[in-house]
């Protein structure tokens, strides 16, 4: 425990290493673990990391909302257009509508992006941790959990892969020792939640790009709003998965600690 009261991997802080053995120097190459990926022989805490990817999923939320009602305002209007070809929407408040359109579109993609490179960060830190846990259940290595979001088609499948050994890791053992199995539900759900929104947002960007009279662009508009309230839906998925495997990861390195570290010895009765 620091002083703060905090445990050492939520603190971000490393225990003593077992058998009296001292900590790597700055710079030198680190203690050799079983899987050889070099990761060290501590964890490294995700907590800090969690707390910011989830206030970032926070402002994805945020923006979905916005845009979803921006989308929503501009699909009205290009709606009454479709049933009366009189109206002028290229100018106030048609004008007005777009470009609060396009700021909620910026918006959600600066915190888009912002909160991937952040993901991907806790992301590969939690798949380095599940190594020192339990590098047997590992089927992919550390480096795929940021190269495969970025392998076409295999970006679908290869990160679960990656979620599901740091899932099995991260598991607390029983307190003998036993294996313990925890169902997914949580990794399932978020990924799910996942890919059927990128799907959707595939589909809706194409009809939108796709679609020219008012009619088309209306439903294509609806389309859009829709695939948005799937990645509000998704991001939520996302804070319940983040908040789980970390939660998971400290628990699984108190135990390790305790496990590790010898206890104090007690002090010897005095003479009276």
């Amino acid at each position: 425990m620091t002083d703060d009261g905090l445990c050492t991997f939520c603190s971000g802080t490393r225990p003593p290493l077992p058998g009296g053995a001292t900590a790597p120097v700055p710079g030198a190459a680190p203690l050799p673990v079983p899987g050889g990926w070099g990761v060290g022989t501590w964890p490294r805490s995700p907590v800090g990391l969690s707390r910011a990817v989830i206030a970032l999923l926070g402002c994805v939320i945020a923006s979905d909302l916005f845009v979803i009602g921006a989308g929503l305002h501009l699909r009205g209007l290009w709606e009454g257009l479709a049933a009366d070809e009189s109206l002028n929407i290229y100018i106030d408040p048609g004008l007005r509508a777009q470009e609060l359109y396009d700021r909620a579109g910026s918006a959600q993609t600066a915190a888009f992006l912002a909160t991937a490179v952040l993901f991907i960060i806790w992301f590969h830190r939690t798949r380095r941790n599940a190594e020192v846990f339990e590098s047997g259940v590992q089927r992919m290595g550390p480096g795929w959990a940021v190269g495969g979001w970025f392998v076409p088609i295999a970006n679908f499948w290869f990160p679960y892969r990656v979620a599901s050994g740091i899932w099995e890791a991260s598991v607390r053992l029983h307190p003998d020792g036993g294996w313990r199995t925890v169902p997914k539900t949580v990794l399932n759900l978020w990924w799910g939640g996942w890919v059927v929104s990128v799907l959707a947002s595939r589909i809706a960007v194409g009809q939108w790009n796709r679609a020219r009279e008012p009619e088309q662009i209306s439903d294509a508009a609806a389309l859009v709003a829709a695939a948005d309230a799937l990645d509000l839906v998704a991001a939520v998925l996302a804070i319940v998965y983040v908040r789980t495997v970390t939660r998971m990861q400290v628990e699984r390195a108190e135990a390790r600690q305790a496990a590790t570290v010898p206890e104090r010895e007690a002090p010897e009765p005095t003479a009276p």
